[in-house]
């Protein structure tokens, strides 16, 4: 019979575990919970074992971000499936059986993630994955349930089919397809390695897939306020790392050169509207970029451009063309 170990990755969380992880204890359908912490320097592991002694605790003497994290803790977990499960998340009965199912459907079918609806509003999607996420022909990620502003949930996503990536907010993934690809890139430390990873296996022929059939709560920005420059600089530079790692070489120079303009725009805006953190943060990002430049251009392998890109401009679309919903946008664009 095959196994299935939910993974909580910790960092100076305990708030966040005292709040969520009853949850996560009360609805594991039986299954391994493991929480791997990342160098903790607060009271989380005091916390764990007073009050959850039965959960398998794994300990790191330095925090490795999300991927580096995720890709140390992972091999030691030994099951046939993850479910790689963000602290500030609350889960809901029976939430696992359906990522399993859609896991276990195909060979190809290498990951999957649940509806993902806001903890703090839990009528609307929450940001971080939502309904399925897609990136844009410049690179730009977005999700039905959430373009740029979030939609209600009106039962609009109760299906389950395939997307280009899955939120590494609440991720089911088959063992042997992390292990194949190699985990994430740890050069990426945090924001869109979950991105690139599914990517990279729809490059290899595997698919990634949203289920309606499980919901989760994510409170969203646990680690990082949405406000913070420190998240703006690792969104910015790791969204270049992702392209010029994956795009074939006839898009990637081009889609490269005009992600650089349309940062500077925004860049620009920031700095107009007073955001000076968020403008240095994207003005260093650019040359964070350039530095590893060539050590990211190494690890090209297999670029391509898979099912379920969008070849439109999502950020035309939603400020010229006010397409404000998923629903709006033109369904033949999507490869």
């Amino acid at each position: 019979m095959k196994t299935t170990a939910i993974v909580i990755l910790n960092y100076n969380g305990r708030k966040h575990l005292q709040t969520f992880l009853p949850s996560v204890v009360k609805h594991a359908n039986g299954n391994r919970i493991i929480v791997a912490d990342n160098g903790s320097t607060d009271d989380s592991i005091v916390f764990l074992q007073e009050r959850f002694p039965e959960i398998e605790l794994l300990r790191n003497t330095e925090n490795l971000g999300f991927a580096g994290g995720y890709n140390w803790a992972l091999p030691q977990a030994k099951a046939d499936y993850f479910i790689l499960l963000n602290s500030d998340v609350e889960v809901t009965q029976n939430w696992v059986p359906p990522l399993i199912e859609v896991l276990e459907s195909a060979d190809n079918i290498a990951a999957c993630q649940p509806k993902i609806l806001a903890y703090s509003d839990k009528s609307k999607f929450e940001h971080a994955g939502a309904a399925g996420g897609y990136i844009d022909k410049f690179g730009y990620p977005f999700c039905r349930g959430r373009i740029f502003d979030t939609e209600l949930d009106l039962n609009q996503y109760d299906d389950t089919q395939e997307i280009f990536w899955a939120t590494g907010a609440c991720l089911a993934i088959k063992a042997e397809a992390f292990h194949k690809m190699k985990g994430f890139d740890e050069d990426f430390y945090a924001h869109m390695e979950e991105i690139d990873l599914c990517w990279r296996l729809k490059s290899a022929g595997m698919q990634i897939f949203y289920t309606g059939n499980s919901t989760v709560y994510h409170l969203g920005g646990g680690t990082l306020n949405k406000s913070n420059p420190r998240k703006t600089f690792l969104n910015y530079r790791n969204n270049l790392f992702m392209l010029l790692k994956n795009l074939p070489a006839s898009k990637l120079l081009p889609v490269i050169f005009a992600r650089l303009c349309l940062d500077g725009i925004s860049a620009f805006r920031h700095l107009l509207q007073g955001d000076f953190g968020d403008f240095w943060a994207i003005f260093t990002s650019h040359f964070a970029f350039y530095g590893k430049f060539f050590g990211m251009f190494r690890k090209r392998s297999n670029p391509s451009l898979p099912s379920k890109m969008y070849n439109g401009s999502i950020v035309y679309d939603y400020f010229l063309k006010k397409y404000r919903t998923f629903d709006k946008l033109n369904s033949e664009k999507f490869r």
